[in-house]
């Protein structure tokens, strides 16, 4: 691969039928279940043109082609076309999910070493370990930024509140129930015990909140 392929934009798929492809975004590319298109997702629940994404001067943009199941940008449908930002995932209606990265340089690598104990976390790919075991399937997205903030304050107590707009956002917040935040978390306890299942790292601290039990290194 020559420099200007290493600075281009990337476009890694994670769990989905395309899982671990990746596609250099030097020229426009239309995901689709038609075979004409670039990337090809062999799913009924994708339209034959489903979305297109376009590199230009400003970066690159990702716009929906009238799909019937929708285009999604960090769990938001697309009204319109959106300027991709650096991490960015992207889910082609329910079927696949694709991550945005600005270069090669930033791609991260999922089969490097990482530090042995405990539970880790990496942002960028989504990408979580537990004794150096990767793992995989990947979380969903809403499992992930829960975890996600309860990880950027292990050990604190983080108020229920919180968390619900850590992973709904604000404006959607109001309409969440404690008994969906509690349904996400008996899911996310489930998958971490898959790897773990001798330690709790979820824990719920009653009338104060939840808090991330990280088990020591070592």
């Amino acid at each position: 691969m020559d420099r200007n392929q290493e600075e281009a934009p990337l476009l890694i798929a994670q769990s989905g039928p395309l899982k671990g492809n990746r596609w250099i975004l030097n020229r426009p590319l239309t995901i689709g279940r038609d075979v004409t298109c670039d990337i090809v997702i062999a799913d009924r629940m994708v339209s034959r043109f489903h979305a297109r994404l376009n590199p230009e001067d400003s970066g690159v943009s990702l716009e929906d082609l009238g799909s019937k199941n929708g285009t999604y940008r960090n769990g938001q449908l697309l009204t319109g076309p959106v300027l991709l930002q650096d991490g960015d995932i992207i889910q082609i209606a329910l079927a696949q999910e694709l991550m945005f990265l600005t270069s090669d340089a930033t791609v991260p690598l999922p089969d490097s070493p990482v530090e042995s104990g405990g539970l880790r976390l990496d942002p960028r790919s989504r990408s979580v370990w537990i004794h150096d075991i990767l793992l995989d399937p990947p979380l969903s997205l809403l499992q992930f930024e829960v975890l996600k903030a309860l990880y950027e304050r292990q050990g604190q107590v983080v108020p229920r509140q919180e968390l619900v707009e850590a992973c709904w956002g604000k404006e959607q917040a109001i309409g969440v129930s404690d008994q969906a935040l509690d349904a996400l978390l008996r899911r996310l306890r489930e998958r971490l015990a898959e790897i773990d299942p001798h330690h709790v790292y979820i824990v719920t601290v009653r009338g104060h909140g939840i808090k991330l039990q990280n088990r020591p290194e070592g």
